[in-house]
């Protein structure tokens, strides 16, 4: 046996448990923030799940079998149309999602306070499917859906998706109140931001582009004091014609009044943008 085989194959595996292991994590989180806060507050905050709310406060069906009922004709004709590779990765998610539901709606809700519910509920619930989502799975529902509607009618699967999460909230203000479709997008818009904050970070990095002409010195200091790599850059002013140079560096947000001393100091007439960074891998920062 080639012993380069076995060891890609066993990194595979790892690979693969670990996936595993992260996408049951985040569902397991998931279903906690829907069962301790958005289920017993009527909080439909969009999805399949969204709709399993609705149905269970108004025919006590459990919204563990609502989700299941709603991601098996889904898959099905995901499968159909588009593919067996494209329902894959929900699969785990889909199917353990609703168990976890089925576990955690016996414990008690934590609030009945609307506003404490759709914010904490929206963060907890946007960790699980930020980890799920991560770790590369899904719990099917709507974003299958999605998919189909891009499929069929060409609408693009963020705004297909967007469109059915507003439709459920919709729903659910003629059917509760306006009051309650207000909070569930609230917790829908916090736990869009936490998936973003787990698939990205925090977003605590910002980058500058300098135009100056003392590259030289100014990079120099930002080396030896803010111990950040730069890259200087060629470009040539569109009005004058003028050669410019660019300095391009990427560093800590506590970073950025140092910077701008820096530079105020060695050049008082450079042109500074500062922009923050979502995501940096590479020397320094995170390991890509």
């Amino acid at each position: 046996m080639n012993r380069g085989a076995g060891t890609g194959r066993m990194k595979w595996w790892k690979q693969h448990l670990w996936n595993l292991a992260g996408i049951t994590a985040g569902t397991a989180i998931l279903a906690a923030g829907l069962a301790l806060f958005l289920i017993p507050n009527r909080i439909a905050a969009g999805g399949a799940s969204g709709l399993g709310i609705i149905f269970y406060h108004l025919y006590q069906l459990p919204v563990g079998l609502t989700v299941l009922l709603v991601n098996l004709p889904l898959f099905l004709l995901t499968w159909r149309f588009l593919g067996w590779r494209v329902v894959a990765h929900s699969l785990l998610g889909s199917f353990i999602f609703p168990l976890f539901l089925v576990l955690f709606e016996a414990l008690p809700a934590v609030t009945t306070d609307l506003l404490l519910a759709s914010v904490f509920g929206g963060i907890i619930s946007g960790i699980g499917l930020g980890l799920v989502f991560r770790f590369q799975g899904s719990t099917g529902g709507t974003s299958l859906g999605a998919l189909l509607i891009n499929h069929f009618f060409g609408f693009s699967s963020g705004q297909s998706l967007v469109a059915a999460d507003l439709l459920i909230i919709l729903v659910s203000g003629f059917i509760f109140n306006a009051e309650v479709a207000l909070f569930a997008l609230l917790a829908l818009l916090v736990s869009a931001r936490a998936v973003d904050i787990v698939q990205e970070g925090f977003g605590l990095s910002k980058a500058a582009l300098i135009i100056t002409g003392e590259k030289e010195r100014i990079a120099a200091r930002i080396m030896s004091e803010l111990d950040r790599g730069a890259t200087f850059l060629e470009g040539r002013g569109a009005y004058t014609g003028e050669e410019r140079q660019l300095i391009l560096c990427v560093f800590a947000q506590s970073q950025v009044t140092q910077l701008k001393k820096i530079v105020r100091e060695m050049d008082p007439h450079a042109f500074v943008i500062v922009t923050n960074v979502g995501e940096v891998h590479g020397e320094g920062f995170r390991r890509i």
